[in-house]
């Protein structure tokens, strides 16, 4: 099995007996291994859980583990890593779960790699469904940020600018093909898969600025995605009034 290079070796000796004991259990049904988690991406701490996705066959997948206390075994199969569940389905969180994380043990040829990194990936469908269900949802709470920043209520602002970080992020990266990593591995994700219209650096300041509830911050940020030549974008901004416009662009 490849490793990732920041696992310690004592991880790495649990990893290699529990795969003995399941190959043990499960035979030729043991189809491979995926770390997941933060051991996964390389910034486990010492209080980190070591999360190994099992894939086996469908008639094993609930067929009860040996427990081992040391690791966490998810037994999955290999249709449900390579199933893509859209946005607002219950198992879209899954699909950042499954992104970028190294396989140590393929018996299928390559497909539980290739689901992994399908995973991390939208089709330009996706990105345009996601884009069309996020979208708007961010432009309506920068605005709300913008009025209470024009208003003087600065405690409002940053609650408002705070609260839109999440769907100006989802859109950033669907703008880029790319599912939006949780939180704890933003700069993580950005820094090994940078998008490609958008600096690593300048991004994650855009962020700082944003938790200020900085009002120029959220103007450039919306000023940058409108300036994505798609009818869809054109099309979400086009539907706010001029007043309601004008918060938008300028003090």
């Amino acid at each position: 099995m490849e490793f990732p290079e920041t696992l310690s070796a004592e991880r790495r000796v649990l990893i290699e007996n529990a795969a003995t004991q399941l190959q043990s259990q499960y035979g030729d049904g043991l189809l491979g291994l995926v770390l997941s988690g933060s051991a996964g991406r390389g910034v486990e701490t010492e209080r980190s859980d070591l999360d190994v996705l099992v894939v086996v066959t469908p008639e094993l997948v609930d067929k009860p583990l040996t427990r081992n206390t040391e690791l966490e075994l998810l037994p999955v199969t290999l249709q449900h890593l390579e199933t893509l569940a859209t946005y607002g389905d219950a198992q879209w969180g899954y699909r950042w779960t499954y992104a970028w994380v190294p396989t140590l043990l393929d018996k299928t040829g390559g497909r539980i790699e290739q689901a992994m990194k399908r995973q991390a990936r939208l089709s330009p469908e996706e990105s345009q469904e996601l884009l069309l269900q996020r979208l708007d949802a961010w432009i309506n709470q920068a605005y709300r940020s913008l009025k209470s920043s024009r208003d003087g209520n600065v405690l409002a602002a940053r609650m408002d600018a705070v609260e839109a970080i999440a769907p100006f992020l989802d859109v950033v990266f669907a703008l880029n093909g790319l599912v939006r990593p949780y939180n704890k591995y933003l700069t993580w994700a950005l820094q090994h898969h940078p998008l490609p219209s958008w600096p690593t650096e300048e991004l994650l300041h855009t962020i700082e600025q944003y938790l200020a509830g900085d009002p120029e911050a959220i103007r450039q940020s919306l000023r940058r995605v409108q300036s994505y030549e798609l009818p869809l974008i054109a099309e979400t901004f086009a539907e706010w009034s001029a007043e309601q416009y004008d918060a938008l662009r300028k003090p």
